[in-house]
């Protein structure tokens, strides 16, 4: 498999000699998209909003929260994964709306836990059992919604439709306003629809495909090591 080789390259290369970068440089997982490894950036601790440097893989002050909102549950990212041509074309076939098109970014997961993690900047593994299609404008921004493997708590929801009522409101709220600063316009990011685990399946999927076109050169240039 094409992402593997990339995967596999970027170790020979990289070793232990430096830290991975969490976006190319950590394995989506074999088993992906029943099961992923996700890069975690935010707690429900945090006060402050923080994001991977895309460029160099640190974690990076983005910005404050608006007041009183909190991340609902560990917020990060699946890496190997890119939302572009088709994860768009998803968004738009599930929606019925035209010009829809990936946001650029890795895909974006909200994992559940009953733990209590105290920062972010690590690596879990997770059992996605849904999502969250937002539009942020006219960019698909998806949510995937996974439990942490083997939790006490989460660790037996299979569907999304099994978390409480009161947890989904929490986290639809947190994505509906977590862009939203005082003093300032409220943007556009809207929520269509929930969808259950098997098109989160696809949209992992998607993402994938999507990081491969996007990254195949990053594939031909290791190849000449």
């Amino acid at each position: 498999m094409a992402q593997r080789a990339i995967m596999d390259q970027i170790g020979r290369l990289m070793g232990l000699r430096y830290k991975s970068h969490p976006w190319h440089g950590v394995d989506i997982g074999d088993d992906a998209p029943t099961e992923v490894t996700c890069y975690i950036e935010m707690v429900p601790s945090d006060t402050v909003k923080y994001e991977a440097d895309k460029k160099t893989g640190y974690l990076k002050l983005d910005r404050p929260q608006k007041f009183a909102n909190f991340a609902p549950a560990l917020y990060g990212f699946v890496p190997q994964t890119y939302c572009g041509e088709l994860v768009g074309e998803f968004c738009n076939e599930k929606t019925g709306k035209k010009g829809i098109s990936g946001d650029g970014d890795p895909l974006d997961i909200c994992v559940l836990t009953e733990s209590e993690i105290s920062h972010g900047d690590i690596l879990c593994e997770a059992i996605p059992i849904g999502g969250f299609r937002m539009i942020d404008g006219n960019k698909a921004d998806d949510k995937i919604v996974a439990v942490l493997k083997d939790d006490v708590i989460y660790g037996n929801y299979k569907d999304i439709s099994e978390v409480p009522d009161k947890a989904i409101a929490r986290i639809k709220h947190y994505f509906l306003t977590y862009k939203d600063m005082p003093d300032q316009q409220k943007g556009t990011v809207e929520i269509p629809h929930m969808y259950n685990k098997e098109e989160a399946h696809e949209v992992i999927k998607r993402s994938m495909k999507d990081y491969i076109k996007r990254y195949e050169e990053l594939g031909d240039a290791l190849s000449s090591y």
